[in-house]
Formats: structure tokens, C-alpha cells, sequence
């Protein structure tokens, strides 16, 4: 089977390319640069979800490769008028040169992953067993064709992938305007991710400061759209000369630090660039064997929203569809690689990110800064700033409708009326009552990272078991207080893991003692993202089967061949 070809050797890219590793899927990622990110302003926030996405590819050491947010204030003016306790919400913020550095040196530490710098993409040519891709080297101009299964342009917000498969990306093309800046200096709120609206120097209508390791601090304000835009996609970190260099630059570093130092301090200025937020949604994330993921698929990053987050979102998402994909016997390969299980990718993750687009689209006008008489009005109509501050730090968090992972819609599960409500048996005071038990997790929603133990007895957490394989979680209370070869052999356990083995997909057997909301003897699957199928009361093996096949995009095309044998 031919590898898969990831465009883009980015944050995104390699985290694509490493999570196709772990599921013993082999890539090449081909990138038109020389896959080394110079040291800049650009910067990534990383929330617990994300975070323990990249430590399952083989970077663990992003919390100490960042820096650690204790508290997140808003301020308007000489108030603050929002602070939040961050010491058990770790956050973590690190220049993206960092990040991208930790994914390199993960993706050359596995033999699945060949990374070809110097390799721009010219052609796209795809046919009913796979997708053949020329590309360009930038300096002596030689073309090189290469053959895979599927390709995934990771290639940023000018994707030559997206224009090659002539898929359109729509949108808005500035929605915020900031200039960041990188500066080496003590400010007197360590450890505290500072937003301030309106404050009291003169000059600036928003401006925000951002701890990053080493001293630094990431330093934003907003500026005027003012100047016109153009309507084609911008690389949303381009500089444009007379807004973040020079004088401009420079007096505004000096107010804004002076106003929360109340005199100048000693700083560096280290470096600087001017950041478009733009709101762009591609029409397709899929054509044929070609998928789009991270910016080449969507822009946003209005209010302090993380494109990134996203983008690990739809790398998670993809993922483990091509895996199962890329593993079916050549027979069947090209069949389903067209059947609802890659369709769900798209379904899933742009009917998401749309959502997000729009809340931002209602809440812009609640959040942007504005004064005098169009303060009071707003104020009067829609309630005061303080009312609304928490939603400017959704999309810093990622929490909420601006950054919280999504719930995808659950696909249909063979199941009717065991999807979501699982029938219970509850004892009473007059014998046994059957009423209708909800646990906390809808389907397709992410499961909450709970303690786990597995069948060999070992102790860990949920989220360090996802990415390979689907989850089949059993509630059993009371394992604890017993050894793992005691339970292992009684009650549910024999039976489950024979289900298990029999089921389409690769299935591991995991045991709770509590899930939030569900009962004894309750049976979760749980996708490889994290994301829950369904959920059956005891080891019904026909309905564990039915939401199996229903996320893999149907039933298993070896089925009918394994009746006929």
C-alpha cells in the first residue's frame, strides 16, 4: 500500500504525519521551505486537550518547552473587571519555532516518516487506486513524481493543495488587525495573561500581554482595519511595513509598558510582525483521495481564537478514518476510501468549525471595544462589558463556543433507542423498576478523561489510550479494591473481550470505576479521537457491533464474503 503524502511540514502537517505513525500508517510530508521555522513573534496557546494530543504523538515535552499561565484578568480603563484561577486549568503558551521543533524531532525519531524539504507541489493527478503528486524543487527546478493512497494539504492559508483541487475558501478577509511584538521584561503580574480594553494611555484600544518561557512576553494591540485588504487569502502573519516597524512600533511598546509599570523599565525588543485575523471557510475538505486540514482549510482567530486548536482537531479527526482506511485488504480499498468514512471527516469537522465561524459572527458586535456614546448605547442595550468579558477568554482557553471541543452530530448507530438513554435496572423498595439512565456523554461528544484500568492491570487515565485504537469502557465499581487477575476472569470481563476481538475495528478493553452519570455495567465506545459512538447497557454484542460498523462508515465490506465462506 502506498504511503500517504502530507503537504505542509508546519504544526500541523507533522502533527498529521505522526498521528498516521502511531496508527503504523507510513508519509511523506513534502514541504516547499526548508522545514525549519525561524525564531518570530508567533506564538501558540495550547489548552489541556491539545496539549495531551501532542504528548500522545511523541512531544512530551510541551509543558516545559512553554510557560505556564496561572491567571487570565481583563481590565477596561483602571479596573479589572474579570480574573480567573488558572492553577488547576493549565494552560500553556510557547513560541511556535519551539512547538514546531518538538514535532520535527518526534516525526525523525520513527521510520514512518520521510520529510522532503525543498519540495513544492506542482500537480495533483488522482485515479481510482491513488493520488500521484509532482513536485518542484524551488532551486534547480527538477520535478520529482511521488504515489499515495491519500494526500492531506496542511499547507497554510495559501494552500497550492486547496488551488490545485480548485476548491474555493470563502470568507471574510480581516476581521482584527494586531500588531505582536516579542519583548525580553519584568511586568508586574508574573505568570498572568493580561486583556486591556481601553486603557489608560492614550493611543491603543485594546492591548494584551502573554507570558512565554524564558523571560519573554508576547505583547498584542489592535489596530484599525483602515487600510483596504485584499479579497485572496493572506499568510495571516505577514508583516506590512509601516505598522509594526520603526517609531510606531517603538512609541507603542514604551506607552504600553510604561502604563503597567507605571514608569519605563528595562526591555528588549526582540521582534515584531503585524497579525490579520481573517474568517475563511473552505466550500470542501475532501476531494476524492485529497483532504484539506489546519489553515488550508479554515481561518480564524477573531477574539483570541487558536486556528491551531482546530487544526490539531482535524488532524485527530482524520486521522484514524485513513488508518482504517489504508488498512483494508486492497480489495476493498478503493471502495470504501469513497464511502462515509472519510465523508464524515468533512461532515464532522466543517460542519464544527462553521459553528464556531458564526458564534463569533454574533458575538463580535457584544466584544468589540468602543467608546463614548457607542459604549453607552451598547451598554444600555445588550448589557454591560463586564457582562460579556468571559466570552474574550473562550477562545484564548479554549473553552465554550469559541474554543471548547466540539460535539459532532452522532451518526446513526443501528441502535434505535440505545444510542444515548441506556435502559437500567434499578432496584427498589418493591422489586426491580426499569427507568432510563443518561450518562453525562452524549454521542459525539468528547468523554471526559477519567481513571482507567486496562486488562493487564496497569492504572492510567483515558486520554493517554486514545489515538490507536477504539475503546470499549466498562463501568464496574468496586475493581479497584480487587487485583486485575480477580476481575479479569468473572462477571462481564470473559465476554467483552471476546466482543472486542470480534468487532471491525481494532478495540481495546478498558475498566472505570465511574463515569459521570452512568450506571453499573454501562459499555461506552469511544472513538480513537475521543469522541463517543454510543453506549449499551451490559455486552450486547449485535448493538456494540452495530455502532462499530456505523463509525467506520458502515458495515464491514469482509462481512458478506466471511458468511459465504
Amino acid at each position: 500500500m502506498d504511503p500517504v503524502i502530507v503537504v505542509g511540514a508546519g504544526p500541523v502537517g507533522l502533527a498529521m504525519a505522526l498521528a498516521l505513525a502511531r496508527h503504523e500508517v507510513p508519509s511523506i510530508v513534502l514541504d516547499q521551505g526548508s522545514g525549519v521555522c525561524p525564531e518570530g513573534p508567533r506564538s501558540a496557546v495550547l489548552g489541556a486537550e491539545s496539549a495531551a494530543f501532542l504528548e500522545r504523538l511523541g512531544y512530551p515535552r510541551a509543558a516545559s518547552d512553554a510557560a505556564r499561565w496561572e491567571r487570565l484578568s481583563v481590565w477596561r480603563r483602571r479596573q479589572q473587571v474579570l480574573e480567573l484561577d488558572l492553577t488547576d486549568h493549565p494552560v500553556l503558551h510557547l513560541p511556535q519555532h519551539r512547538l514546531q521543533r518538538g514535532l520535527r524531532d518526534a516525526a525523525t525519531a520513527t521510520g514512518l516518516i520521510q520529510l522532503v524539504p525543498h519540495s513544492r507541489v506542482e500537480e495533483i493527478d488522482q485515479d481510482r487506486d491513488g493520488v500521484s503528486v509532482r513536485s518542484r524543487h524551488p532551486q534547480d527546478g527538477t520535478d520529482t513524481w511521488w504515489r499515495a493512497s491519500h494526500l492531506v494539504g496542511c499547507d497554510g492559508a495559501r494552500s497550492v493543495v486547496r488551488k490545485l483541487l480548485g476548491i474555493r475558501f470563502p470568507g471574510r478577509p480581516a476581521v482584527d488587525r494586531h500588531a505582536i511584538a516579542t519583548v525580553r521584561v519584568d511586568l508586574p503580574f508574573p505568570g498572568e495573561a493580561r486583556l486591556h480594553r481601553e486603557p489608560p494611555w492614550r493611543g491603543d484600544r485594546e492591548a494584551s500581554a502573554r507570558p512565554l518561557p524564558d523571560g519573554l512576553w508576547r505583547l498584542d494591540w489592535r489596530l484599525p482595519l483602515g487600510r483596504p485588504v485584499p479579497s485572496e487569502p493572506v499568510d495571516p502573519h505577514a508583516t506590512w511595513p509601516g505598522l509594526v516597524t520603526g517609531d510606531t512600533l517603538l512609541t507603542r511598546v514604551k506607552a504600553t509598558l510604561t502604563g503597567w509599570c507605571g514608569q519605563l523599565p528595562r526591555y528588549e525588543l526582540l521582534a515584531a510582525a503585524d497579525h490579520t485575523a481573517q474568517q475563511r471557510l473552505a466550500a470542501r475538505f475532501r476531494s476524492g483521495r485529497c483532504f484539506l486540514a489546519g489553515d488550508a482549510a479554515h481561518l480564524h482567530g477573531a477574539l483570541g481564537m487558536q486556528n491551531l486548536a482546530d487544526g490539531l482537531r482535524d488532524v485527530d479527526n482524520l486521522a484514524w478514518r485513513l488508518a482504517v482506511a489504508w488498512h483494508l485488504p486492497p480489495a476493498f480499498g478503493s471502495e470504501q476510501s469513497g464511502g462515509s468514512l472519510l465523508d464524515g471527516y468533512e461532515a464532522e469537522r466543517r460542519g464544527a468549525v462553521g459553528a464556531r465561524l458564526r458564534a463569533v459572527d454574533q458575538a463580535m458586535p457584544l466584544l468589540r471595544p468602543l467608546r463614548g456614546w457607542q459604549q453607552t448605547r451598547r451598554s444600555l442595550l445588550t448589557g454591560s462589558f463586564r457582562k460579556h468579558a468571559p466570552l474574550l477568554t473562550d477562545g484564548l482557553l479554549g473553552t465554550g463556543r469559541f474554543g471548547g471541543a466540539p460535539a459532532y452530530p452522532a451518526a446513526p448507530s443501528g441502535v434505535p433507542g440505545r444510542a444515548g438513554a441506556v435502559p437500567v435496572q434499578r432496584a427498589t423498595g418493591r422489586g426491580t423498576a426499569l427507568s432510563e439512565q443518561l450518562p453525562a456523554t452524549a454521542p459525539g461528544v468528547l468523554v471526559p478523561n477519567v481513571p482507567v484500568v486496562t486488562t493487564e492491570g496497569a492504572a492510567d487515565q483515558l486520554y493517554a489510550r486514545l489515538g490507536t485504537t477504539f475503546l470499549l469502557l466498562l463501568v464496574a465499581p468496586g475493581t479497584a479494591v480487587w487485583s486485575a487477575e480477580r476481575w479479569m476472569g468473572a462477571g462481564l470481563m470473559p465476554r467483552l473481550a471476546e466482543v472486542a476481538a470480534a468487532l471491525p475495528v481494532p478495540t481495546e478493553v478498558l475498566v472505570t470505576e465511574e463515569y459521570p452519570g452512568a450506571g453499573a455495567h454501562t459499555v461506552l465506545l469511544v472513538r480513537p479521537d475521543g469522541h463517543l459512538v454510543g453506549i449499551t447497557q451490559g455486552c450486547r454484542a449485535e448493538d456494540l457491533q452495530a455502532l462499530a460498523d456505523g463509525a467506520r462508515g458502515g458495515p464491514s465490506p469482509l462481512a458478506g464474503a466471511e458468511r459465504s465462506a
